[in-house]
């Protein structure tokens, strides 16, 4: 039996919830001990490592986790403030367990808990994430939980990780790029100063004071909302781009010279045409919702395209199964091999600056070839039952290819459709892709009149 205050927090991928109200020392030190059991180093017998980004409850929800290992007699290894892919890379890195206390882009008001097995592996809710709450539940029914016995170590992971990326993605010199990059007051603040080191660009920051409370904006890059001030420093600056960071850090956007933002399924056919440069006939993955120019880009480019749900426990199980090398999501998520199979914004930012730092244009030049249809970008909308419009949109256009592989996808040949529901909202998420403009609008409107009407 799951404890109420865990049914609420434990989401399909990690641990989300309002802190310290539903999301406090006590569950963070139950999800300690749990987490211990689950990986295999409780009773002395190895260590994993944690780190956290700038929110005001991190370092207690560290503290408390840290001593819930321990307790259960694991060794904690602490990497201080970091980002999620920071962490993946410690994980990887030292070949341990890890957990990042990270609401991501979440508001203030919230925190949250993302956990990986040694080397980086995901824990998703059916690959050991419902064991864990069950465990942690009958940790907080103990009014006396267990002394810490287990060491604690604090290290340094950042440069030996800024120095790896530099191995994986060499951006050549020759060509100062003028950079504009947004951290959102989030812990792309603290990684990007040391990443950028070394390289041959003039960087103009925004926002990378660490401040948990975001004064500025929500760091939130999926919602275009949160690019307006990068794109105006773009145009101001006459930078040849831009790059926002979310929260935790572990998603980039990219804004053009033009102060325009590059489709993140763009830069995934980006990224697959580089690396099947170096890794012909490679498998690469993207999700339901990538645009068509993508698996087009790949199978041109001598590749093999698999398509995958959303969701990154799933895209990495499924990047492991196919030895894929590179897989990317419309969200703004792209996931490396030869970076543990684990997803990076930073990776992502530095293909993009390489494959520029190559050319003598601009990014959208070097993006126009990978944007190939008109995109309505993702629309929610909030519905009573999610289920019974997917089936409604199902008989609308029963003279169509479907599939279920995440929600319901819809094709014709000038036009797709993919409608899902929200792991953790009564949502459902719309995202049309047209041969062009008029197209595209004509379906979405169709689309989001059965659903709000529906």
């Amino acid at each position: 039996m799951i404890d109420a205050r865990l049914q609420t927090i434990v989401k399909a991928y990690d641990v989300r919830g309002l802190s310290p109200e539903e999301l406090d020392t006590e569950v963070a030190r139950a999800l300690g001990q749990a987490f211990a059991d689950e990986t295999g180093i409780s009773d002395g017998r190895g260590s994993m490592v944690i780190g956290h980004d700038m929110r005001a409850t991190s370092p207690l929800l560290v503290e408390a986790f840290a001593d819930g290992v321990r307790g259960h007699g694991g060794n904690v290894i602490a990497i201080g403030l970091a980002s999620t892919d920071l962490l993946y890379f410690a994980s990887g890195d030292l070949d341990l367990p890890g957990a990042m206390i990270t609401a991501s882009h979440n508001p203030a008001a919230y925190n949250g808990i993302k956990l990986c097995r040694a080397g980086a592996k995901p824990i998703g809710y059916d690959t050991g994430l419902s064991a864990i709450a069950e465990s942690a539940s009958a940790h907080l029914a103990d009014p006396m939980p267990p002394e810490p016995t287990g060491t604690y170590e604090e290290i340094d992971a950042l440069s030996r990780y800024a120095a790896y990326l530099h191995e994986i993605v060499p951006i050549p010199r020759g060509r100062r790029l003028k950079v504009v990059a947004d951290a959102g007051n989030g812990m792309a603040g603290h990684t990007v100063p040391s990443v950028f080191a070394t390289l041959d660009v003039e960087l103009t920051p925004m926002y990378f004071e660490l401040d948990g409370t975001f004064p500025n904006h929500d760091a939130n890059p999926l919602d275009h909302s949160t690019l307006v001030d990068l794109q105006a420093k773009v145009r101001e600056t006459g930078a040849d781009i831009g790059l926002a960071f979310d929260g935790d850090a572990d998603r980039c956007f990219v804004v053009d010279e033009r102060g325009d933002v590059v489709s993140p399924s763009a830069i995934t056919a980006l990224i697959a045409s580089r690396a099947l440069i170096t890794t012909p006939g490679a498998t690469i993955l993207h999700n339901v919702i990538t645009s068509k120019a993508v698996p087009e880009i790949i199978t041109e480019n001598g590749g093999t395209a698999v398509r995958t749900p959303v969701g990154h426990s799933l895209i990495k199980a499924e990047m492991a199964r196919t030895g894929a090398v590179f897989g990317g999501e419309h969200s703004g998520h792209f996931y490396f091999k030869d970076f543990f199979l684990a997803d990076s914004g930073m990776i992502a930012a530095l293909h993009v600056m390489a494959a520029l730092a190559e050319t003598e244009g601009t990014v959208s030049e070097l993006m126009g070839q990978y944007e190939r249809y008109a995109s309505s970008g993702e629309i929610n909308s909030t519905v009573d039952d999610g289920a019974a419009i997917l089936e409604q949109l199902s008989q609308t256009y029963a003279e169509l290819p479907q599939d279920r592989l995440d929600g319901l996808t819809i094709t014709s040949d000038s036009w797709w459709f993919n409608v899902r529901a929200s792991n953790t909202e009564p949502l459902l998420r719309l995202n049309v892709e047209g041969d062009d403009e008029p197209t595209m609008a004509r379906i979405r409107d169709e689309v989001l009149s059965v659903i709000r009407t529906g």
